[in-house]
């Protein structure tokens, strides 16, 4: 079962990522932050639920939500400071756009940048402990897949709407056949840039 808060007198903000290991398309962070009593008998670590789970829970989410905010970093700019630097990136643009000022950051994984002074825990596997962060999972999870269905259209050789930029074995042959296109990660080295024709 989730636990409600970390500390139970903070307004606390729940935060996580998704598509951070992709080899297309953006990182996308989610900060939450849920009323104590918010419970749900779905609501879990969004890898752990169906894509139908997650649609079902995102609204949910949003409309009962105190505050929460989506926010995305491309693959250009991954390129360009590199995936973990562009991952605090999205965690610090969505926190920056929250409407209330959270007292406590939670955030899922080891590793943090602190911003703007305010305090933070980072909890391994967070999003199956905390409802704040298991929220912010489903969020950043369900909006960086419609995203990855809708850039789908004008590449669908590379199967996005099914794979959502991750290195499946169908991507990787996509990538063999075609070459990399403009939504790819060149700085994760998939192909040698010069055997892929970059379109």
């Amino acid at each position: 079962m989730l636990a409600p808060y970390l500390h139970e007198h903070l307004i606390e903000a729940g935060i996580d990522e998704a598509g951070r290991g992709c080899y297309a398309g953006p990182v996308f962070a989610a900060a939450v932050i849920l009323p104590k009593s918010f419970n749900h008998p779905l609501l879990n670590d969004s890898k752990l639920l169906t894509e139908s789970e997650r649609d079902l829970l995102r609204p949910i989410i949003e409309e009962q939500s105190i505050t929460y905010f989506v926010a995305s970093v491309t693959n250009k700019e991954i390129d360009k400071i590199n995936i973990l630097q562009a991952t605090y990136k999205a965690m610090h643009i969505a926190v920056k756009n929250l409407k209330v000022i959270p007292e406590m950051l939670l955030i899922d994984g080891d590793r943090f940048k602190s911003h703007r002074h305010i305090k933070h825990e980072c909890i391994v596997k967070g999003d199956g402990k905390y409802t704040a962060i298991a929220a912010a999972s489903i969020l950043a999870k369900t909006y960086r897949d419609a995203y990855m269905k809708q850039i789908h259209e004008e590449h669908p050789h590379y199967d996005w709407k099914n794979n959502k930029g991750y290195g499946t074995l169908s991507h990787r042959q996509a990538i063999e056949q075609h070459g990399l296109c403009r939504h790819h990660r060149k700085s994760f080295n998939i192909l040698k840039l010069k055997e892929a024709e970059v379109f």
